[in-house]
């Protein structure tokens, strides 16, 4: 080896030496663990949510329907007039101080009266949905993942949804408004049947919707696996195939509160819902039928509040359909 390379093979060594000194030692691996590298953990509701609060018709929705809902539950305990006591002397008053949206033919508060209709229907509406949803998944679960059960029970969903819906609720009121009014008292009683018969008739399209969706999920291989290790079939639905359909189910959910809401409007309209001392939305249009020429403030305050909470609930629903989309929210 020559001076002259030996001197060079010198200058690299002494520049490699300087390099290792100025470069920070790490002794340890970056941590496998998100958690550990103090990253926050990727969750899917995350996801979710951040893909809702882009959808802004949603969240101007879910603005309004929980104004709504605290203007009918927190409300009477600002307002505390009943909704059920009658003023002669103060009937078919305009808007004042002492009565805000003014009084019906008999003198009650509309104000207090649109709290008490408006937490009436919402309770009518979220009961039918739960007992809707539950039948709707049930039979769609069954439906899609047992084969033996699939025709039986979709020919049962097909008879329901050829029935007209309206005249069988008709039909349901009249029979069955007498023994429940007497066995659990008149408003009870009505509510009983009137959230049990809008459940019972409303969920023949939640459970067509589960019941594509668990067709699609059982022939996946993370199911063929399951199934290959002898899980029991109880525990694959719970376990499996449940979780995986938990998005077109909740957004079923939002669309049969909106549903079941113009259900109960409707029958209380008709005059066939709660006792006319028993307010809901439905009933105070049904009152205000015959004094809407004179006094149309009456029929156009229950109805907007009844197209309001509709109308939100289906942009919530818009919004949770576009959130639970895994292609939507991969975007």
């Amino acid at each position: 080896m020559t001076e002259t390379d030996r001197q060079r093979a010198l200058n690299t060594a002494e520049l490699i030496d300087e390099t290792a000194a100025a470069a920070p030692v790490t002794s340890e691996l970056p941590p496998e663990d998100p958690v550990q590298s103090g990253a926050p953990p990727r969750s899917q509701w995350r996801d979710i949510w951040r893909q809702f609060r882009s959808h802004r018709g949603a969240m101007i929705a879910l603005i309004l329907f929980v104004s709504i809902l605290l203007f009918v539950s927190v409300g009477p305990l600002i307002w505390t007039v009943d909704p059920t006591y009658v003023d002669i002397r103060a009937r078919n008053s305009g808007f004042s101080p002492a009565h805000p949206f003014g009084t019906d033919q008999l003198g009650r508060d509309i104000l207090a009266r649109l709290m008490a209709g408006g937490r009436v229907s919402i309770a009518v509406g979220l009961t039918a949905m739960l007992i809707a949803i539950f039948l709707g998944s049930l039979i769609g679960v069954l439906s899609g993942y047992f084969r033996r059960l699939d025709a039986p029970l979709m020919r049962l969903t097909e008879l329901f949804l050829a029935l007209p819906l309206l005249p069988l609720l008709l039909l349901m009121v009249t029979l069955f408004r007498e023994p429940l009014s007497q066995s659990f008292g008149p408003a009870m009683g009505i509510f009983i049947l009137i959230v049990s018969a809008i459940g019972a008739t409303s969920w023949m399209q939640s459970a067509r919707i589960v019941r594509g969706d668990v067709l699609g999920l059982k022939e996946r291989e993370f199911i063929l696996a399951a199934k290959s290790i002898g899980t029991p079939p109880t525990r694959m639905i719970l376990r499996h195939v449940l979780p995986n359909v938990l998005s077109p189910i909740m957004v079923a959910a939002t669309l049969g509160i909106a549903t079941a809401i113009i259900t109960e409007s409707a029958l209380s309209f008709l005059g066939l819902g709660f006792p006319p001392d028993f307010p809901t939305w439905g009933r105070l249009l049904f009152d205000a039928v015959d004094q809407m020429v004179l006094y149309p403030s009456r029929v156009i305050l229950p109805g907007i509040f009844i197209s309001m909470t509709v109308l939100c609930v289906n942009y919530i629903g818009d919004g949770l359909r576009d959130a639970m989309d895994p292609r939507i929210r991969g975007r």
